[in-house]
């Protein structure tokens, strides 16, 4: 069951490492996300992301003596530390974007802390 979560989470971070690296006008605009003053940041932010989902790849994939890519633990507090930045943002009323893009950041706030908490059951799960 450990393995399924970490391939799922792998491939959330894949997605928002891709949207991140390919960040331009478009993309803003049609997310609904706060703009900014130049893709650098958000392309840099995508690239860890990627790199994340990498890492979750190689551990789903790993066999006994196999690089040992990102656990369960580390995909976790990832996970729960963005999700809950970004909701202090958003419930910071700082952010003055349209609807879609609070429905858009708020769904990425269900899904990463809500995949937090379903690899933390897991893990306990497991380890009982």
């Amino acid at each position: 069951m450990s393995q399924k979560v970490l391939l799922i989470d792998a491939i959330i971070n894949l997605i928002l490492g891709i949207l991140l690296l390919i960040f331009n006008q478009s993309i803003i605009n049609t997310l609904g996300v706060p703009p900014t003053g130049h893709a650098f940041y958000p392309n840099i932010l995508g690239g860890v992301l990627f790199g994340i989902g990498i890492a979750l790849l190689i551990e789903y994939f790993r066999r006994p003596g196999d690089m040992i890519g990102l656990g369960l633990g580390g995909a976790i507090t990832i996970n729960l530390c963005g999700g809950l930045v970004l909701a202090l943002w958003l419930i910071s009323g700082k952010l003055a974007i349209p609807l879609r893009g609070q429905i858009f950041l708020w769904s990425l706030v269900v899904v990463l802390v809500g995949i937090s908490s379903v690899e933390l059951l897991v893990f306990k799960r497991v380890k009982s």
